[in-house]
């Protein structure tokens, strides 16, 4: 599950795409947040971390936990697993599953941010990733155990951008918390991320320049259509198939001319990466019934397990654009973060509401519940 890449445009501005592939569908919040909006994030056992945002975001979010009757869902419930900022900055959640295992103690006196909230405080504190850097090297981070998976360790790692096409990884590895730079700009999931740049060192031989012809003895072969180029690219969805394939597209997709059809480029681009229902299933009374996010509940519905592109992200770092397609829907719905900065507070809106819709939609979510 989840493919994310950089693609760059003729005058070097930057968007990022990323798609999301789990077995079923999760009840995703769409969310505005104007800067202003507190936050607190809470560890057991340590002194929480208050922050105050800086920036405007935008996120698809899911709940912590269930909601109940006496204590029903609100903002701060809702963790961010990808957004934008109003300076361009993105945040990311993919799939690793093998982060949980011993952690680094850290002293109990010590404020300790929660894996869960490093969306809302990258989104809502930081314009660059070199800020993002400066301060996470002074500020713990654990990972907890999440209520709505069964009590699984956060099984993810973390993927920021920014407008400059600076990208940088969080990952924890069975509890240890490892970053990095990223020069590719690509994330896919396992296994960690350090093996997959080290991978990319066996397709050296990659070009997207079709040789179409050759000679073998006196006979000459020739290619009767395009593409052979990519016919060394691997064809599976496994993680480590598409991290090469995202790494190949990204390099080597056309530089768009203009900001609009740079966005529908990057559409392009991402189409390689959506999966439909039922092309790869797996039956538990098989062995199978693989889930890439641990404690998720299998669909009742089908004797299978099949992972399916939930919805698929296009952001627009310069201009500020979010667009969003969910599994129903074949258009986008596009938020315009400078359009939402006269919002009177937050909005929240339920991504299935995006079902079909098309085009900009920023007067949708600004017309949603304020939170």
């Amino acid at each position: 599950m989840c493919t994310s890449l950089i693609y760059r445009d003729a005058e070097d501005k930057v968007y990022f795409g990323r798609t999301l592939e789990l077995t079923s569908d999760l009840p995703y919040q769409l969310i505005y947040l104007p800067k202003g909006v507190p936050f607190q994030s809470v560890v057991e056992g340590h002194p929480p971390v208050d922050y105050t945002g800086k920036y405007a975001m935008l996120a698809i979010t899911m709940p912590a936990r269930l909601p109940k009757p006496e204590s029903p869902l609100g903002l701060a419930d809702l963790k961010a697993l990808e957004g934008m900022n109003d300076q361009g900055l993105t945040f990311s959640l993919l799939s690793y599953p093998n982060s949980g295992g011993t952690q680094k103690t850290v002293e109990a006196t010590r404020a300790v941010l929660s894996a869960s909230d490093l969306g809302s405080w990258a989104l809502s504190q930081f314009a660059t990733v070199a800020e993002l850097k400066t301060a996470l090297a002074s500020q713990p981070v654990m990972l907890e155990a999440l209520a709505l998976l069964g009590g699984v360790e956060s099984p993810f790692h973390y993927v920021v951008h920014d407008a400059a096409g600076d990208a940088f990884v969080i990952e924890f590895n069975e509890g240890q918390m490892t970053t990095y730079d990223n020069p590719v700009g690509v994330m896919t999931n396992g296994p960690e991320f350090s093996w997959h740049l080290t991978n990319l060192n066996n397709y050296t031989f990659l070009t997207n320049v079709d040789r179409s012809s050759a000679t073998f003895g006196t006979y000459a072969a020739v290619q009767p259509d395009s593409g052979v180029a990519t016919a060394g690219l691997p064809a599976s969805n496994t993680s480590v198939g598409r991290f090469v394939r995202a790494a190949f597209y990204s390099q080597y997709t056309e530089k768009a001319d203009t900001p609009d059809l740079a966005v529908q480029t990057l559409a392009h681009i991402m189409n390689n990466f959506d999966r439909p229902r039922g092309v790869t299933i797996d039956y538990p009374s098989e062995g199978g019934g693989h889930m890439e996010v641990a404690g998720l509940e299998a669909d009742a519905k089908t004797a299978y397990a099949t992972e399916f592109t939930c919805w698929t992200n296009l952001s627009d770092l310069d201009r500020k654009q979010f667009h969003l397609r969910t599994y129903r829907s074949l258009n986008y719905a596009s938020f315009d973060l400078k359009a939402l900065a006269d919002a009177d507070g937050p909005r929240v809106l339920p991504l299935g509401h995006l079902d079909g819709q098309a085009g900009d939609s920023t007067d949708l979510l600004k017309a949603a519940k304020a939170a």
